[in-house]
C-alpha cells in the first residue's frame, strides 16, 4: 500500500478538515501540519508537527527555499527521501510546485512539471494540461504536455488512442497566438503510437467530446477550468431555485431529485480529487483549496491509485519513446 505525504496547512477548511479526508481515504497518511488543530487520528495517519505554512506567502519559490520547517516542504522532503510516495497538498499551488521541485525535483528531460485535471464532463471525461502551473510556456512545453496528458488519459482513464487538441480561439491551423500556432505546427509534424492529434478545439469544444486531452498554457487552462465550474454551480444552484419556485415546480423537483442527485454527483469538482503534478521524479496531486473533507479523500485516493498505476513511469516512458524529452546541453571544450 502507498503512503501518501499530506500538507494539512493552506486549505480553506483548516487542518482539522484535511485530516478528516485523510481519516475517510483509508489509506496510509503521513499528515504534516499542527498537531493540535489537527487532533486525533486512527493508527494509519502518523500526524507529523509542522505548524508553520507558507501557502500565503507572495514568493512561494523564495518560501521553500528559505523554510525549510514548512510543512509543504516536509511533506516533500519525505517524499523525496523514500518515507512516502505521492505528495497532496491542498494549500498554495505555487508553494507546492516549488517545494517538489526544490526537494522531489524535476524528472529527466522534463522543460516544466505541469498540472493535468481529469475533468469530469458526463459522458465525455476531457484531461485539461496545464491548468495551473505555467503562465508562461514555449512551444516545446506544450509539446511535452500532449504527452503528458495522453500517457495520463491512458494509465488513469484507459483510452488507449487519446484525442489530443490545443486549447485556441478557432480550429484553423493558423489561428490563436504566435505560441499556439508554434506548437500546432510541431505537434501535426510529429507521429506518435501514443494519441492523435486532431488541432486546435475552442473554449465550446472542450465539454463536446471533441478530444480527450487538451493543452494549453497554465494561465489559459486555469481560467478554463474556474469558468466551466463556476457555470456548472451556477446552472445547479439555477435548477433549484425553480424546482421551489412554485407547489408545481416542487412536485416536478421531486420527480426529477434522483436524476438532478446522479447528474450533480457526476460533474461535482471534488469527485475527480484534484490536477496531477506531472514532470517531477514522484508523483504529486493538488486538490482545490476550497474542497471538504471529501474532495481531500478523493485526492488521497487518487493519489494512491496514481502510484500504483505508476503514472511518473509510464508518462516519462512515453516521452522518451516518442523522442519529446529535452536533450542534455553539449559539453563544450575551451580552445587554448
Amino acid at each position: 500500500m502507498a503512503t501518501v505525504a499530506v500538507d494539512a496547512n493552506g486549505a480553506d477548511l483548516g487542518p482539522r478538515e484535511v485530516a478528516e479526508g485523510a481519516i475517510a481515504s483509508g489509506a496510509r497518511v503521513l499528515l504534516f501540519g499542527p498537531a493540535g488543530a489537527i487532533g486525533e487520528v486512527p493508527d494509519r495517519v502518523t500526524v507529523v508537527d509542522a505548524p508553520v505554512s507558507i501557502a500565503k506567502e507572495a514568493d512561494p519559490a523564495r518560501a521553500a527555499r528559505s523554510t525549510p520547517e514548512a510543512s509543504i516542504v516536509q511533506a516533500a522532503r519525505a517524499v523525496a527521501d523514500g518515507e512516502a510516495d505521492v505528495l497532496v497538498s491542498a494549500g498554495s499551488t505555487g508553494a507546492a510546485l516549488a517545494a517538489g521541485l526544490f526537494r522531489v525535483k524535476r524528472a529527466r528531460g522534463i522543460y516544466r512539471p505541469a498540472l493535468a485535471l481529469p475533468v469530469p464532463v458526463p459522458g465525455s471525461p476531457v484531461t485539461l494540461v496545464d491548468v495551473g502551473a505555467n503562465t508562461e510556456v514555449r512551444a516545446e512545453h506544450l509539446v511535452q504536455f500532449a504527452f503528458m496528458g495522453a500517457a495520463l488519459a491512458r494509465a488513469v482513464l484507459g483510452v488507449q488512442r487519446p484525442r489530443v487538441a490545443l486549447l485556441s480561439n478557432g480550429e484553423e491551423a493558423m489561428k490563436g497566438t504566435p505560441l499556439v500556432v508554434e506548437a500546432h505546427v510541431a505537434l501535426a509534424g510529429r507521429s506518435s503510437e501514443l494519441f492523435d492529434f486532431v488541432g486546435n478545439v475552442e473554449g465550446t469544444d472542450v465539454t463536446a467530446g471533441t478530444a480527450d486531452v487538451v493543452v494549453s498554457d497554465g494561465f489559459t487552462g486555469n481560467v478554463a477550468l474556474k469558468l466551466m465550474e463556476g457555470v456548472s454551480q451556477t446552472m445547479l444552484g439555477a435548477v433549484r431555485e425553480a424546482a421551489m419556485s412554485s407547489p408545481r415546480a416542487k412536485l416536478g423537483g421531486l420527480l426529477l431529485k434522483p436524476a438532478l442527485r446522479g447528474l450533480r454527483d457526476e460533474i461535482d469538482p471534488e469527485g475527480p480529487g484534484g490536477a496531477y503534478l506531472l514532470g517531477l521524479r514522484k508523483l504529486g496531486v493538488v486538490p482545490h483549496g476550497r474542497f471538504t473533507r471529501y474532495g481531500i479523500s478523493q485526492a488521497i485516493l487518487l493519489a494512491a491509485r496514481g502510484t500504483s498505476g505508476d503514472v511518473v513511469g509510464r508518462t516519462h516512458a512515453a516521452l522518451e519513446a516518442a523522442g519529446a524529452l529535452r536533450s542534455a546541453p553539449v559539453a563544450t571544450v575551451n580552445s587554448p
